[in-house]
This record gives C-alpha cells, sequence and structure tokens, in this order.
C-alpha cells in the first residue's frame, strides 16, 4: 500500500480501537458489541480492493487480540477480520463508486454474521466454548442489529476519507476520455476543421472582392 494509505489505515484502526475498548465494550448492551473496527475495515477494503483489505484486516484483528482486556488466543480475531476484509474487497465495484446502500449495508450484515461465526468456530477449535454460554443465535442476531445501526454513520465517513488517499477510477476513466479526445482533435479532426473552416473564410472574400471587381469593370465598360 501507499505511504497515505497506510498512514490513514493505521490512524483509523488505533481510533476505533481505542473507542471500542473503552467506550463501546462498556456500554453493557445486551448480547453482542457493536463492532467500529469491523466496520473500519470493510470502508476501507470498500475503496482500497480486496488485498489491502485482509492486509488492514490482519492487521487491526491481531491489535485487537493483543490489547487489553483481550482474554482469547492472540491471532483468532486476526484471523477473523483478514478473511473478512479480503471478502468485502471483492465486493467493491469496478469503478470504485457505490450508487445504491444496499449492497455495503448488505455486506454489512454478511460481515457480522459471518465475524460472529467464525470467531465461534476458532474458538470452538481451540476450546473456548464462551458463545455457547452466551448464545450463538442472541450473539448473531444482536451483532447483525448493531453493527447495521452502526454502519451508516461510519462506513461512508471512512469510504470519503479513503477516497482522498488513492484516485477516484470514475475521475480517471472521464480524465482519459478527455485526454483521448484531446489527443483526437490534436491528432486533426477537430483543429483541420477549424482550418478548413478558416480557409473557406479566406476563399470566400476572395471570391467576393473578385466579383466586386468584375463587377465594378463591367460598369466601367
Amino acid at each position: 500500500m501507499h505511504v497515505n494509505r497506510t498512514l490513514l489505515s493505521i490512524v483509523l484502526v488505533v481510533f476505533a480501537l481505542v473507542v471500542q475498548v473503552s467506550v463501546l465494550a462498556r456500554l453493557q448492551l445486551p448480547g453482542a458489541v457493536p463492532d467500529l473496527l469491523l466496520m473500519v475495515v470493510l470502508g476501507l477494503a470498500f475503496v482500497y480492493g480486496h488485498v489491502s483489505g485482509a492486509l488492514i484486516g490482519f492487521g487491526a484483528g491481531l491489535l485487537a487480540d493483543l490489547a487489553p482486556p483481550a482474554d482469547h488466543a492472540a491471532g483468532r480475531y486476526a484471523l477473523v477480520l483478514c478473511v473478512i476484509g479480503y471478502l468485502a474487497g471483492l465486493a467493491r465495484p469496478e469503478n470504485g463508486q457505490l450508487r445504491s446502500a444496499f449492497l455495503p449495508m448488505a455486506v454489512v450484515v454478511a460481515a457480522a454474521i459471518g465475524s460472529t461465526l467464525l470467531y465461534a468456530g476458532v474458538g470452538a477449535l481451540v476450546g473456548d466454548t464462551a458463545a455457547r454460554h452466551v448464545g450463538l443465535g442472541s450473539l448473531l442476531f444482536t451483532a447483525a442489529v448493531y453493527d447495521l445501526l452502526l454502519a451508516p454513520f461510519t462506513v461512508p465517513l471512512i469510504m470519503a476519507l479513503a477516497r482522498r488517499t488513492v484516485n477516484d477510477p470514475v475521475t480517471e476513466s472521464s480524465s482519459g476520455r478527455g485526454d483521448v479526445a484531446a489527443g483526437w482533435l490534436a491528432a486533426g479532426t477537430g483543429l483541420r476543421i477549424g482550418s478548413q473552416r478558416g480557409g473557406l473564410r479566406v476563399k470566400a472574400a476572395r471570391n467576393r472582392a473578385a466579383r466586386a471587381g468584375r463587377i465594378k469593370g463591367v460598369k466601367r465598360l
């Protein structure tokens, strides 16, 4: 990734992690906790693509694994966010613009449910059965609801910030068309038409002068 992308990703991930640990985790909401870190990974993956999304997800998850009061094995959430960031990056449109809110909202719900299932599945492999005691169904429902409510206030802002660090593909394509058009005109079409028009005007003026001279000559005779 470029330097600007890396710096922005680090700042957003650290900020989201601080808010996640110090504010959201202390709200004592029933079921799951609103996952601001997941929103950051999704927003950046929507703009940067699947490769950067996977790298950002892995780094963000690793920080969450190491940050207190984490009580699970290191690398567990890193794996989850790495997979989520990769899949979210694949959902990025080719033109870099989201024309409707349905796609990102659907991805948010899928990511909330998928991350919860993947986290619980990895935990079951390492012997962590905390999800069973809380209730997996309750976790899935509350995670989807909380993240869906959080997404409209975070994902668009994150995407807007991320777009400032990259060239907009739509703008590039439109500017590319302009360059092609300019090159096409410079190749001869527009300029030749202009020169032809100028030449026609000169010829018309000469013809008028010639006609005027002829008329005067006839009158003199």
